[in-house]
């Protein structure tokens, strides 16, 4: 797969807050949807799509809030500008997504074992959110914001995080050697996690 483009990151989009009332859904698509492939401003609330193929479908504008979506299959989705909230995407191949508009915000969610392998994010913002063993190979995390993000076993690997916040990610392990970090910020009790392979000893 190509690596990111270097070049200056975007401005970050901001995240979809209106939607059309008629286009606010609980938990199941009203029978007029069903089949539908392409949503663009809808609020998606309470569904429980875990295991669901959503391959080839389009998502613009939208945001999906305390839903599991463990295990979804993501072939040619596109999801430009989609926000997750208390969302469950326990396992989710995000490599597989188009990369065309890709632009995603999580807030309060389960990603462990989530794959972002080669995909550009830069100004991604992850809050508060477990990141157990995600695969970050070959990403682009420009400016990206990890902010009280657990990363047990995450794995980053010529991963672009220059500019990226990373001062309350906890069990955070990199390599400075295998990925490129200029101006990325982080707490001093994050160092153990950068000089680990060099065996040193950090104390304060």
């Amino acid at each position: 797969m190509r690596r990111p483009s270097s070049r200056k990151a975007a401005k970050a989009l901001a995240q979809p807050i209106y939607f059309p009332p008629e286009n606010v859904l609980h938990r199941v698509l009203p029978p007029e949807l069903e089949g539908t492939r392409d949503f663009e401003q809808f609020h998606f609330i309470g569904f429980d799509w875990s295991g669901a193929d959503l391959s080839g479908w389009r998502l613009s504008e939208c945001r999906f809030e305390n839903c599991n979506l463990a295990g979804v299959t993501l072939a040619n989705t596109s999801l430009q500008n989609v926000a997750f909230a208390g969302c469950k995407l326990l396992g989710l191949p995000f490599n597989a997504c188009r990369d065309l508009l890709f632009d995603v915000h999580f807030d309060r969610c389960q990603l462990d074992y989530a794959s972002f392998w080669g995909k550009g994010m830069p100004n991604t913002r992850f809050v508060g959110c477990s990141l157990r063993e995600a695969d970050f190979t070959r990403t682009d995390l420009t400016n990206a914001v990890f902010d009280e993000c657990e990363l047990p076993g995450a794995v980053f690997s010529q991963t672009r995080l220059p500019g990226a916040d990373l001062r309350t990610a906890r069990h955070l392990v990199l390599d400075p050697e295998q990925n490129e970090l200029k101006k990325a910020r982080f707490a001093l009790a994050g160092l153990p996690g950068l000089l680990g392979k060099y065996g040193l000893e950090v104390s304060w």
